[in-house]
């Protein structure tokens, strides 16, 4: 962080602070050991940035608004994380999170930074597929981690981030009921998809160096306007509520969540946090279509989860009618579509 920034966040911390008290130019220097001149400045990038303060030079200064922008000093404003998002990079813009935080990885950054863009260009969702992510409506994330589990164990990261999108969601929409974790880690709200997690990881010989944890979330883009592929299968919180949330705290809560089931991970594995991530997969007994990498296709029953994150199906069609299989990776489907899709 440069200095230029750490001092705009000294200002900014200090006039939340005095809540609707004007804070002197002259306080201000004094606080924070700065010149009157500086503290000039630093107000003025941050009315650039968006923020609304009252106040010229030689008055006080009041905090009167803040942007809708996932900046570090918003998301980590009251923030109650050990690790995760204590290292902020945030981005107006770029191609996609998982690009940068990959770059970040490779030059040495600590565990539980995180890359957040306003906007992505190029976000990418799992087996290849696009993700929507437009401007200043949603919250597009990444989590780099440096997980001392074996290989084998990685990929159930994964579904412990599910489980804290899914407790994220739940906590804002207000009912848990109609959150449940489409296997591996579709978040969905009443049978329609609202984020998209995807986890990419470099290995060094028998071990992992790091992994990126990507996850996008759909706040408040309006579900009309969806690409028209997804409209019928995708939607938002704000679009189940019928009001748009606050971004920042939404951010605040999915950190803090992936924090405790990242930690349960890290303690006791996929066991530790298979109780919740259970508790919000609603498939067991459902007719499911498995299509698995490679091209083979699966059609049967969903059984449950397997100790190590597998999805157990029993086939329902064709030569291995009643075979129990263990799908560790693959796209599936539910036969039955979200009501008004029919």
């Amino acid at each position: 962080m440069s200095d230029a920034t750490t001092g705009s966040s000294a200002i900014l911390a200090a006039l939340r602070a005095a809540g609707s008290q004007a804070m002197s130019g002259e306080a201000l220097s004094e606080t924070l050991g700065v010149s009157r001149a500086q503290v000039w400045k630093h107000v003025g990038a941050l009315r650039k940035r968006g923020y609304e303060i009252e106040g010229e030079r030689g008055d006080g200064y009041t905090l009167r608004g803040v942007p809708d922008r996932l900046y570090a000093d918003e998301v980590q404003n009251g923030l109650d994380t050990r690790w995760v998002a204590q290292n902020i990079e945030h981005l107006e813009e770029t191609d996609s999170t998982n690009r940068v935080a990959f770059d970040l990885g490779r030059q040495g950054a600590p565990a539980g930074t995180v890359v957040i863009a306003e906007a992505q260009s190029a976000g990418r969702g799992r087996l290849g597929r696009a993700f929507y992510s437009p401007a200043h409506q949603n919250i597009y994330s990444s989590t780099l981690l440096r997980p001392t589990c074996s290989i084998a164990d990685t990929p159930t990261l994964i579904l412990g981030a599910a489980v804290a999108v899914a407790e994220s969601v739940a906590k804002f929409l207000g009912d848990e009921e109609s959150v449940e974790i489409k296997w591996p880690n579709d978040v969905l709200i009443r049978q329609r998809k609202t984020s998209g997690i995807l986890m990419e990881s470099s290995a060094e010989g028998t071990r992992i160096a790091f992994a990126i944890l990507g996850i996008g979330v759909n706040l408040n883009v309006d579900r009309e306007t969806f690409p028209e592929e997804f409209r019928p299968l995708a939607t938002s919180l704000a679009s189940e509520l019928g009001h748009p949330v606050d971004r920042a705290d939404f951010a605040r809560c999915l950190f803090e969540r992936l924090e405790a089931q990242l930690n349960l991970h890290a303690a006791g594995g996929f066991d530790a946090v298979r109780p919740r991530f259970e508790s919000f997969f609603r498939m067991t007994g459902q007719p499911v279509g498995v299509e698995e990498i490679g091209g083979q296709r699966i059609d049967g029953r969903a059984l449950g989860i397997a100790p190590g994150g597998a999805l157990e199906v029993e086939i329902s069609e064709g030569p291995r009618i009643g075979e129990i299989v263990s799908v560790m990776a693959g796209d599936v489907t539910l036969a039955k579509p979200p009501p008004d899709a029919q």
